[in-house]
Order: C-alpha cells, then structure tokens, then sequence
C-alpha cells in the first residue's frame, strides 16, 4: 500500500492561509491607493495592506493557484515572484 500513498511535491508551495472577503466592517483600506501601489511590495506588506478588500493569489512563484472564473471588480488577483509583488489584477 505505500505505493499508493500521496508523495509530497519536491517543492511545495507554504499555503497562503485565508485570503480577503468582500463586505468586512472595516472596507478596503487598499481602495484609497492606486493597485500599482501593491507593486514591490513584500507580500506580508500587501496583505497588510489588503486587509478588509477581496483578494487572493494568481500565482506564487512560478506556481498558478486556484481560482474562480467569476468576474468580481473589487476583487485583487496579486502575483508574487521571491516575496514581493510582480502584478496586480482586478475581477
């Protein structure tokens, strides 16, 4: 049976843990700066940033993560290439 069991991938990528939501008490504080602004940015930073907005993750590293194919205009779609942010995309 060890032949079937699951083999971890070489390099995994750490899981991104729970990304925005639309609707939090709070808003979006991100909405007062430009998305270009997220840009460079270390991830922690833009999380920091995005907190109260809808987000989450395109691609880290080379690797695609998962996501819907509704359109969603506040929503942010952030690439991260080494820790920092490479892109910015809205819906």
């Amino acid at each position: 049976m060890a032949g079937c069991a699951a083999q971890a991938p070489a390099n995994p990528v750490p899981y991104p843990g729970p990304q925005g939501a639309r609707g939090t008490p709070e808003g979006c504080q991100a909405d007062k700066l430009g998305d270009d602004t997220l840009i460079g940015k270390t991830e922690a930073d833009a999380i920091g940033l995005l907190k109260g907005c809808a987000w989450r993750f395109g691609d880290r590293d080379g690797q695609h993560m998962p996501g819907t194919m509704d359109y969603n205009p506040q929503r942010r779609t952030l690439d991260v290439k080494d820790g920092k942010v490479s892109a910015v995309r809205r819906g």
